[in-house]
């Protein structure tokens, strides 16, 4: 039979008999050792022999002992209180004398300090359990080594414990493991937790006394225990009468067992400190010292001791110096924080319950975490790379933190290990805590922290005046670099490999002894914004370091140190190549500004942009930028008539014979960079600041066009290189970010338009075979990544990217998982137009553009001109020099429905952003604010379902949420138990799984806002090209329509008077070719055996019309291109060349069988014009819009029919789980959002009112099911009959062409009389002979030969010249077709240009024409034409009866 034992905490046994408070109990002697005993006896001694109850020659009994808590507390004190060795170390202490916090060496012995601290924390937890508590005295006398501390408030009862048999204080005091704190259910915020505290001051104390007042039995009790707690005195109670209550502890420390013989200063210097600390801990509490009250009356006045300038000891004086600044709030009855900076470490005084926790803990970290993360993003704008360590270490914080049952590291209790989840309560800095912080000189601190951390990494990368360089990639070192003769060595910086050949060639005309060549591989570091870290990684700028020997912190005055005395850069001549030029100056003046103060340090070398050859003198003519050439062409006589362009964009368009050139005659090509001022440095700063947006807005606006840096001059200014060369780059950068107004489109998406229109791809292409097309024909001059990436994004259509895509996808485009960062590569997709695409640029429109140029051949349009404003549809983002821009979708049937109101001079309504497909909801939030909400649904008590993410949260990334809010993240509890992921590639489907108390939670917070379900839309920064070109910003979508709509009207007109014109020039040549055959075979005209010249003479004398051809220009590095403008200006010389589309007629012609097709052709053209003349503009664009809406309700009828079938599928396989109310109108089931009401949305569904019947789809199938119809409600577009748009008002309020608001004149219908008169007047009215008696022989009857003249043009001129007509005027016509001009009008007229374009007959064709096609007279009119739209006045192409073939603009 064993011995009975109790067990402590730690699971070591020990006996109830040693305890002092009951007498031992008798000891049972075993009468043998059990089998498991001896074999546990063996396993303790790790395998030794225990024979002869000995074990290494030392008794078992020995060797293993059981000692009484008392004793083990004795026997192993740094477990319980600490070392009770004496240590030195550097603390704070409290100066009585300077009454300040002095921090300097002390030696003490932190057992002896832990004991008195559990007394104190004892008492002041008192505090907390009974908050009348209003007084704590602290008495030290320092000669007898007595310390007693006393709290009033509520005492310990005096009465016997029922369980234990001994009074309570007696119990508390005296006896360990005692404690009112084990009840972890219930939520305390005291320091006592383990049930030692006050016992273990017991233990170590020769003398310690306890005296308690229990007012309500009225009984005051002492007690004194003695020798370490092993003796108990008698209680001693007597009566108490009075009703004021208190604890005092009075006690005489063993210091012997501290290896003391007394309290010594530092003792009692810390045990101050500490009394002072809970005299700022404890609000409302007088402390006293020695019968002194502490002048503390806060928490802050706490703080402030800390933070007060040091004293000189042996003067008693002030030091000036200036004190931190304080930063200082109390957030709620359980947490006051201060803040100051620091010296460059962490700094840390904090309290836990009154417990001074010298190491902090996690309640430190949870105040530091915050105040980092909020001065980081403050300061995120700022160009040095901040990281928190370096914040954290400019830090001095002052925590005072009530924590609800706070956990330990050790019974020491010096750092807090408590998470900051189970603090019991929340402390969030505030906005107006951290202005305080920012104001103070923190970030000062940091920035030269960071700066000193920049320095040792920069100077890493320093290079050496050294005579060989080698591991530099793409350096062709000087042969005399580094050496004495370096400062006449030039390093020349080229833009790419192909530059650097063209300087290794010009370097053969040089030679390799002074110059030195380095390639840059792309644009280098703008190292103005750039981190240290970014700057250090840039192999670019390392290796200009090296090459030049640079030392990073030295200010050059001249190039002695160097191993290269010049830079010239050799870039491009294009934008971008300026845009090189800039950062490689700004890098000098960012890094190295002395640099640039020397003269002729920085160079830039010049090659021609065009070179213009005359065909007959082959005099050549450089020009050194685009402006430059426009200003020579336009002042040469017949456009620059046997002059070839040669456009030289790109270095590597140059030969190596240019190379020798520009090489032999460098002193020109250089040109040296002015030293740099003060006016130059502030430019430079303006232009690559990151923070001057607003600056470069107002540097932009102030541009002027036409102007260029004068290359004659040897040297320019940095002012000039900014204002004249790189402001180019800077608007061209806009050109590529911000889309237009009119078209909605950036130059990359409208070089890949206009490519598969003019390539009419309809049918799949790859499309990385499409990116070459693109590159090829619409000279693309970026990367091929970039040029895919627009690809692919006009070809996408799932949630939140395009409402119309103009491209279809055809294999894996990317989906609504990750923003369709999920595509598939470009060798392994194709795609091609949307029909709709055409249908919104429409073909008629495209001779009406205005066709831009690039290295000389036609590329892209400036702007297309849809029918209705695309930037809407599709939305746009992008971020150029000083602008931004963001605009969202918005539903075409909207936009429609507004231009309509416009056209019934009625108000439009405002338009909410929309996104097909798009299940949740968008409601307005304020002016230029919306929400986009997703759908959340509770299904059950524990279940919600997630339909619809915002716009824009990518299904992906919001899973990732999800994985984070199950884990028990330290941030905070889990905020969902489990999620079932159902999503699909086109629709969300999540079922969240919660706790109850999850739940509550989250219905307490808004399903929407605690699962992040709500993101913002902005319309506050909708930045456009308007149609002049000029960055405008648009505060609505509607701003946007009223700017759009009188353009599009213009141009419904222009598209009206450019297809009757066509049309009259169709029936002009149809006209000239009849009476040219008619001629013939009368025998009025011979061709046969003649000639040309006097054939040509003939036919001018018959006032035949001649139709010039047009010359293409030459196209830098295509010789076939250059060889066919020769040949092209050669046979240009060739008179009569005019006629060709009469003379390359074949003699087929002749027959009567084509002679009838000629005939029937010219009353097929007579009859469209007609029809085309009797209807308005505003007739025009409502046929068209009828048709984009047909295709547009095509578009969502299939995309929904997708979105059903894809929760159909789900639904099977068990996957959606809601109640089926949805809110975007589509089925599928389980799209919904029940939790709150909706909103008004605007969705596809509104936006079919204007029709009654069910829409089919054009493969003649039905739609959807009765009840996807029902649900999204689209009706069939209407097929109208009348000229004007149906509507709900359409019977009683007829369509007019202007809205109230613009003023376009009355000239839109006063043009189509004039168009008309002027068409068929321009014919004549003679009667044509008969076929058959054309054919009999028989001779022809017809009216003067006067009616037969038709108009002349002078051959390749842009404006004829009146002298050259025939100065004829046809007969009036007789016939009814032709309405009468009457002789008020007086508006100056312009002439029909006839043309012919044949498929068969030399090279013309009669069906199609374009611009690019047309002849220069109709190319010249386009500008005019564009002219009078942008300015809102008309354009007339009238021919009165008085015409002298003279050609003007009214």
């Amino acid at each position: 039979m064993t011995a009975a034992y109790d067990y402590d905490s730690d699971g070591s046994a020990f006996s109830l008999g040693d305890s002092p408070a009951k007498p031992k109990a008798p000891q049972v002697k075993a009468k043998g050792k059990s089998k498991a005993a001896t074999t546990n006896s063996a396993a303790n001694g790790n395998g030794a022999s225990a024979s002869n109850g000995k074990q290494g020659g030392q008794a078992v009994e020995a060797m293993y002992q059981k000692k009484t808590p008392v004793e083990h507390v004795l026997l192993r004190p740094d477990t319980y209180i600490g070392s009770v060795e004496p240590i030195d170390e550097e603390l704070w202490v409290m100066d009585t004398h300077t009454q300040r916090m002095t921090k300097r060496k002390l030696h003490y012995t932190p057992g002896l300090y832990k004991i008195v601290d559990e007394i104190l924390v004892n008492a002041a937890d008192n505090r907390s359990r009974d908050p009348p508590m209003k007084k704590l005295e602290v008495t030290i006398d320092k000669e007898s080594g007595v310390i007693s501390i006393m709290n009033d408030g509520k005492g310990i009862p005096v009465e016997i414990h029922k369980d234990e048999n001994v009074y309570v204080p007696e119990l508390i005091f005296g006896h360990l493991l005692t404690s009112s704190n084990y009840d972890d259910k219930q939520e305390k915020i005291t320091g006592g937790r383990n049930g030692y505290g006050a016992k273990l001051c017991n233990i170590f104390s020769a003398e310690f006394t306890v005296e308690v007042v229990d007012a309500s039995a009225q009984k005051k009790y002492i007690q004194t225990f003695t020798d370490n707690m092993k003796h108990i005195g008698k209680p001693k109670i007597t009566k108490y009468g009075q009703k004021k209550e208190y604890t005092k502890i009075t006690f005489k420390p063993d210091f012997a067992k501290f290896h003391m013989t007394h309290l010594d200063d530092d003792a009692i210097a810390l045990i101050t400190k500490r009394v002072y600390d809970l005299a700022g801990c404890l609000d409302g509490v007088r402390v006293f010292l020695n019968d002194k009250a502490i002048p503390l009356k806060s928490f802050r006045s706490y703080v402030e001791l800390f933070l007060l300038p040091p004293v000189k000891p042996e003067q008693d004086q002030v030091l000036s110096t200036k004190p931190p600044d304080l930063v200082y709030k109390k957030f709620n009855d359980r947490w006051e924080v201060a803040f100051a900076v620091s010296d460059g470490q962490f700094n840390q005084v904090s309290f836990v319950n009154s417990i001074n926790t010298i190491r902090g803990g996690t309640h430190v970290n949870y105040i530091a975490d915050q105040i980092t993360k909020s001065f980081i993003a403050a300061n995120k704008k700022s160009k040095i790379d901040i990281k928190a360590h370096q914040v954290k270490n400019n830090m001095w914080l002052f925590v005072n933190a009530k924590i609800v049952n706070p956990t330990f590291d050790s019974q020491t209790k010096e750092t807090l290990t408590l998470r900051a989840s189970s603090f019991g309560s929340k402390c969030e800095i505030t906005d107006d805590f951290m202005k305080g912080v920012m104001k103070s000189d923190l970030k000062e601190f940091v920035e030269m922290m960071v700066r000193r951390k920049e320095e040792r990494e920069l100077k890493k990368t320093d290079g050496t005046r050294s005579s060989r360089l080698t591991g530099i990639d793409k350096l062709d070192d000087a042969n005399l670099a580094g050496s004495r003769q370096s400062s006449d060595c030039t390093l020349i910086l080229t833009e790419g490999d192909s530059a650097k050949t063209l300087a290794v060639a010009g370097l053969g005309v040089q030679g390799r002894d002074r110059f030195g060549i380095f390639s840059l591989r792309g644009k280098p570091l703008n190292v103005r914004d750039a981190s240290t870290t970014q700057i250090s990684a840039n192999q670019e700028f390392t290796n200009i370091k090296q090459i030049l020997g640079l030392k990073h912190g030295t200010k050059y005055s001249s190039t002695s140190q160097l191993r290269y005395g010049h830079v010239l850069i050799m870039a491009d001549q294009d934008v971008d190549g300026s845009h090189i030029k800039g950062l490689i100056i700004n890098m000098f003046d960012s890094m190295y500004p002395g640099l640039l103060e020397i003269d002729g340090f920085l160079q830039q070398f010049i090659t021609p942009v065009v070179r213009v050859t005359n065909t007959r003198t082959k005099e050549r003519k450089d020009f050194y930028t685009e402006s430059e050439f426009k200003q020579w062409y336009e002042a040469q006589p017949n456009s620059a008539k046997g002059w070839i362009p040669k456009y030289y964009k790109g270095l590597g368009t140059s030969k190596e014979e240019d190379a020798h050139e520009y090489f032999s005659k460098l002193n020109f090509h250089r040109k040296n960079f002015q030293p740099a001022n003060v006016e130059d440095r502030k430019l430079l700063d303006m232009a690559f600041n990151k923070a001057k947006a607003d600056a470069r807005k107002e540097w932009l606006a102030a541009y002027q066009p036409g102007v260029w840096v004068d290359n004659k001059k040897s040297s320019v200014s940095i002012d000039d290189f900014i204002n004249k060369e790189l402001v180019l780059f800077s608007i061209e950068d806009n050109a590529r970010s911000i889309p237009s107004v009119v078209d909605g489109l950036k130059p990359g998406q409208r070089k890949i338009l206009w490519t598969c229109l003019e390539a009419n791809i309809n049918k799949e292409i790859k499309v990385v075979s499409l990116q070459g097309k693109v590159t090829e024909k619409a000279a693309y001059h970026h990367g091929d990544q970039s040029l895919v990436a627009t690809i692919v994004n006009m070809a996408q259509d799932y949630v939140g990217s395009n409402n119309i895509n103009l491209l279809m996808p055809e294999g894996g485009f990317g989906t609504r998982l990750s923003g369709g960062k999920d595509a598939a590569s470009a060798r392994y997709i194709s795609t091609f137009l949307n029909k709709i695409t055409r249908a919104i640029f429409h073909k008629s429109d495209d001779a009406l553009l205005e066709g831009l140029y690039d290295d000389g051949k036609p590329v892209e349009p400036r702007w297309y001109m849809p029918i209705l404003p695309m930037v809407l549809v599709n939305g746009a983002d992008g971020i150029g020099t000083g602008w931004s821009t963001s605009i969202p979708n918005y539903n075409p049937t909207d936009i429609i429905a507004n231009l309509r109101r416009l056209m019934r001079k009625e108000s439009m309504e405002p338009m909410t952003p929309w996104y097909r497909g798009f299940r949740g909801h968008i409601e307005r939030e304020g002016p230029g604010r919306y929400l986009s909400c997703g759908s959340i649904e509770k299904l059950s008590d524990t279940e919600l379902f997630i339909s619809e993410l915002p716009i824009r949260t990518w299904t992906d990334t919001y899973k990732t949420l999800l994985n984070k809010w199950m884990s028990n993240a330290e941030k905070g509890p889990a905020i969902i138990k489990d999620y079932r992921y159902n999503s699909s590639t086109m629709t969300v489907d999540i079922t969240l799984t919660l706790t109850l108390d999850q739940m509550s939670k989250a219905e307490a917070e808004g399903f929407e806002k605690r699962f992040k379900l709500i993101s913002n839309i902005n319309t506050t920064n909708m930045v456009c090209f308007d149609r002049e070109g000029r960055i405008r910003r648009y505060s609505s979508a509607e701003e946007i329509i009223e700017d759009f709509y009188p353009l599009r009207l213009r141009y419904y007109q222009l598209r009206k008077e450019n297809m009757a014109e066509k049309l009259g020039r169709d029936l002009q040549i149809a006209d000239n070719r009849v009476r040219f055959v008619l001629e013939i075979i009368q025998k009025k005209l011979e061709v046969n055996n003649r000639k040309r010249k006097d054939l040509v003479k003939d036919l001018i004398g018959r006032n035949y019309t001649p139709i010039p051809k047009k010359i293409k220009p030459a196209i830098a590095g295509d010789p076939d291109s250059e060889k066919a403008a020769e040949e092209a200006a050669a046979e240009e010389e060739q008179e009569g060349s005019d006629f060709d589309y009469l003379l390359s007629m074949p003699i087929w012609n002749l027959t009567m069988e084509k002679v009838e097709k000629l005939m029937k052709e010219k009353k097929e053209i007579e009859a469209r014009l007609e029809k085309l003349l009797a209807r308005t503009p505003i007739e025009i664009w409502e046929e068209d819009l009828e048709e984009v809406e047909r295709l547009w309700h095509s578009m969502v009828v299939e995309f929904e029919q997708r979105l059903y079938n894809d929760a159909e599928n789900r639904r099977k396989q068990g996957g959606t789980k809601g109640r089926g109310r949805g809110k975007g109108g589509a089925a599928g089931g389980g799209l919904s959002r029940a939790s709150a009401t909706p909103k008004k949305t605007t969705t596809a569904a509104t936006s079919a009112k204007r029709k009654a019947d069910q829409m089919k789809l054009e493969n003649g199938k039905d739609g959807l099911t009765a009840k996807v119809q029902k649900t999204l409600n689209i009706s069939a577009p209407q097929s109208s009959t009348s000229a004007g748009p149906k509507s709900e008002k359409a019977d009683t309020k007829p369509f007019v062409a202007v809205p109230p608001s613009n003023n376009l004149g009355s000239d839109l219908e006063d043009s189509d009389e004039d168009v008309t008169a002027s068409i068929f007047r321009n014919l004549g009215s003679s009667k044509q002979s008969t076929l058959t008696n054309l054919f009999a022989k028989k001779p022809a009857t017809s009216n003067s030969a006067e009616a037969n003249k038709g108009v002349n043009s002078s051959k390749a001129a842009v404006v004829p010249n009146p002298s050259t007509s025939s100065g004829a005027k046809p007969v009036a016509a007789k016939s009814t077709a032709a309405p009468v001009v009457t002789a008020s009008r007086k508006r100056a007229t312009k002439k029909i240009v006839s043309s012919s374009d044949e498929d068969s007959d030399g090279g013309y064709n009669d069906e199609d024409s374009s611009d690019a096609d047309s002849p220069p007279l109709q190319r010249a009119q386009m500008p005019k034409r564009r002219a009078a739209a942008a300015s809102k006045t008309s354009a007339y192409i009238d021919i009165p009866d008085d015409s002298d073939g003279d050609f003007e603009m009214s």
